[in-house]
């Protein structure tokens, strides 16, 4: 994003305009109590997006799942991690848990277009993905043997991109992590 000053010094900001979404948010309303009904033993909440932002700040721990239009998926699934430490480790997935149509799994941060190509990016959440991917096609080994290899090399202080306070480039991450998985 370019970067603007304002009248009082400060960065200007997009905001999202929501008129239409007081058409199309009872809709997901509608749908999540339906599926409640289906999971009696789970209990369920309703926050409206602005405090259950302050709630993922100031009591990460009431979660175990967040259910989400994609517009406010995407704002938790980059804060929640943010509030951790890091987006930069926190992997993500679109699941069809069908398996009719394909799922897709990526870090929460995307392709970090802001750094993209500069080495920098740490491939953590990257390489968590693949894991998650490989559980979900039925490889859970091979899924358990990268998530404990990113576990000890943090754990264990393996380099670290900026993200996490090192200087290790994204090659250097990504090498220490193969060569754990290889270790077993």
């Amino acid at each position: 994003m370019p970067q603007r000053q304002t009248a009082f010094g400060g960065r200007a900001c997009f905001e999202y305009g929501f008129s239409d979404m007081r058409k199309t948010m009872p809709y997901w309303d509608e749908r999540f109590a339906a599926m409640a009904k289906n999971y009696p033993s789970v209990t369920t909440d309703q926050f409206h997006i602005d405090i259950l932002c302050a709630h993922f700040v100031q009591h990460p721990d009431w979660f175990d799942v967040v259910v989400g239009s994609n517009l406010f998926g995407d704002i938790l699934s980059d804060l929640g991690p943010a509030v951790a430490g890091s987006i930069g480790i926190a992997p993500s997935a679109n699941i069809n848990p069908e398996k009719a149509f394909p799922s897709m799994f990526e870090p929460v941060h995307g392709s970090a277009p802001d750094i993209a190509g500069r080495g920098i990016c740490d491939p953590i959440g990257q390489i968590w993905s693949g894991a998650m991917m490989l559980e979900h096609i039925g490889e859970k080994a091979a899924a358990d043997a990268i998530v404990t290899a990113i576990e000890r090399h943090l754990a264990e202080g393996g380099p670290r991109t900026r993200d996490m306070g090192g200087n290790a480039g994204t090659v250097d991450v990504g090498k220490a992590l193969a060569e754990a998985v290889g270790r077993g």
